[in-house]
């Protein structure tokens, strides 16, 4: 591992941290230490942190702000990748948004509508970053990322580079090819539409007043945990097989909302997932739904 490390120090990649605790870097306050943690602040430093790793075989992994994700307790072996504030950007050009990929996604929104700019009121709740949401196609309201994308920049596993548009991003409900094709976001471009700044603002005050009053956002969670099954909400299927505050060591499924999974203090990444196991056998044995998680499942088990 010293000498990777001395590999892509040598190589400029970024700053590189070498057993790092995952924990600091999660929503959940859960993961074990990454080998090494690699964090560059432009797309050469990536590029070249992924050509070195590509050459000597080293697996890696992406982490964004670490919401919808759950990393082991184990940690993760190889390389982690956490793109720096370089990524952060934000400007706008007549009705699109250009952002980097390590913007804030709820941010982004926000900055939309004070442009007077409508089609991003849907993201004013999702937590993570532009670059996150785009790989997941992430929604909400009835909207989601696809609906007003238009190009994203790519760094492909081999450091090269490429545009994709929305036909190549091949996108469904909370997919997109960089699931199947591995490669890292950099920067998005979505195209959104004129609208009134009173109206949208009205719009986003009215989500976040609800995610306030039904979401656990004071204490350490992910998000939603299981993707909404077709035609139902997964969240009306726990609550009704009655497992709003069920636990496992430190890990509870919210009084507040049933989607979600809360750190009271202490939780590991096994008492998540034993929770998120428990409520997927009580949900298949009562309405005969399997439930698919939606966070991300990270590192050594």
């Amino acid at each position: 591992m010293q000498q990777l490390t001395a590999e892509l120090e040598h190589a400029g990649v970024g700053r590189v941290w070498t057993n790092e605790p995952l924990a600091n870097h999660t929503t959940w306050k859960i993961g074990g230490p990454a080998d090494v943690l690699i964090i560059p602040d432009d797309e050469e430093q990536l590029a070249a942190a992924l050509a070195v790793l590509h050459s000597r075989g080293v697996p890696w992994t992406m982490l964004g702000r670490g919401s919808n994700t759950l990393v082991s307790d184990k940690g993760v072996r190889g390389a982690v990748i956490k793109l720096g504030d370089g990524f952060g950007g934000l400007r706008f050009e007549g009705n699109a948004a250009q952002a980097g990929a390590s913007y804030s996604f709820i941010k982004l929104s926000v900055m939309s509508g004070k442009e007077g700019l409508t089609g991003l009121e849907f993201a004013g709740g999702i937590p993570g970053t532009v670059g996150g949401a785009v790989y997941m196609n992430a929604g909400a309201h009835g909207s989601d990322v696809s609906r007003v994308f238009k190009s994203a920049d790519i760094v492909w596993e081999d450091g090269s580079m490429a545009t994709l548009g929305k036909e190549e991003m091949a996108f469904s409900y909370r997919h997109s090819v960089l699931q199947e094709r591995r490669g890292i976001v950099t920067r998005a471009v979505l195209e959104l539409a004129p609208g009134d700044r009173k109206e949208i603002a009205a719009a986003m005050a009215s989500y976040k007043d609800r995610r306030l009053r039904t979401q656990p956002l004071q204490m350490a969670c992910a998000g939603s945990v299981f993707r909404n099954p077709p035609n139902d909400h997964a969240a009306r299927l726990i609550e009704a097989a009655g497992l709003k505050g069920a636990r496992e060591g430190g890990a509870e499924v919210s009084l507040l909302h049933a989607n979600f999974i809360v750190n009271h203090g202490g939780a590991t990444a096994e008492d998540v997932l034993k929770l998120i196991q428990r409520v997927q056998g009580a949900i298949a044995d009562r309405f005969g739904i399997d439930l698919v998680p939606e966070v991300l499942l990270m590192g050594e088990r």
